[in-house]
């Protein structure tokens, strides 16, 4: 009797260990992925800081060309 329930147990704790192996394979499926979209995340987020940096430096120098290039008559005085 004490052989049979101990058999059952030991079934019941393969069965939970092999549910728990089965868990544990699909987490580290959805750990992998969600690491490679994070990485592909954080590579397009360093372009579009730079290309944001690029646009930055692009509207600078175009606001500094035409503040000297503009003749000095053509300019709101700055009180305007």
């Amino acid at each position: 009797m004490i052989t049979l329930m101990l058999y059952k147990q030991y079934i019941q704790m393969q069965n939970l260990i092999k549910t728990l192996e089965e868990q544990i394979a699909f987490l580290q499926h959805e750990i992998s992925q969600i690491s490679d979209e994070l990485y592909s995340q954080q590579k397009e987020i360093s372009f579009l800081k730079k290309k944001i940096l690029d646009f930055e430096k692009k509207v600078y120098d175009l606001e500094n060309r035409n503040e000297t290039s503009m003749v000095m008559e053509d300019k709101k005085p700055p009180h305007y």
